[in-house]
């Protein structure tokens, strides 16, 4: 005898304005179900969202809150993110111990793709954690930018300005950028947009 399946929650999606772009996020049961940062404008940063998940376009206290604690971070706050919740949906078992891993990594330091891969528990990997880190569906709360060669260069970041991004984000952790009052956005400046 087949039981049907129940049906699953759609996710709810907004965007919202933060000091190094747009970011959009989608939730599902207070779940983050993708997310994506860095984009010049709502449009870009929804339609980026759109290729990580399937959304409705309702905002909720979820992501006004998510929406607060970005907005923080990226204005150089060291909020902790490794709070929210994130969906595992169609991750391998693998690419779920690199992900949770990579989620330990401290606010201000970084990780070698080998080292990532050890603490994941295969220590030969390192290639295969780089395109983990590659398809992350939940930046800044999977932090993949802290995770860098081990030469220490940057290797790679999927949004939309690359490593240039990343390295930002890597300088804003170690207190060596800092957004400028007119990038800055405050709690009462923030637009958050419904998707």
């Amino acid at each position: 005898m087949s039981v049907p399946r129940p049906a699953q929650a759609v996710s709810r999606a907004a965007a919202f304005e933060t000091s190094l772009g747009w970011i959009a996020a989608a939730e599902s049961d207070h779940i983050c179900t993708g997310l994506t940062l860095g984009h010049r404008s709502k449009a870009p940063a929804i339609r980026a969202l759109a290729r990580l998940c399937e959304f409705e376009l309702e905002e909720c206290a979820w992501h006004r809150d998510l929406a607060a604690r970005l907005c923080d971070y990226t204005a150089g706050d060291p909020v902790p993110l490794d709070d929210v919740a994130v969906d595992w949906t169609g991750v391998s078992r693998f690419a779920r111990r690199v992900l949770q891993a990579c989620r330990r990594i401290p606010y201000g330091q970084t990780r070698s793709y080998t080292q990532l891969a050890q603490t994941a528990g295969s220590p030969r990997a390192a290639r295969a954690v780089g395109n983990v880190m590659a398809s992350n569906r939940h930046p800044l709360l999977v932090p993949c930018h802290r995770v860098v060669t081990s030469s220490g260069a940057l290797g790679g970041f999927s949004a939309p300005s690359g490593t240039q991004l990343k390295q930002r984000l890597l300088d804003l952790e170690q207190g060596l950028w800092m957004p400028t009052a007119a990038q800055h956005v405050s709690q009462a400046d923030r637009k958050t947009v419904l998707a």
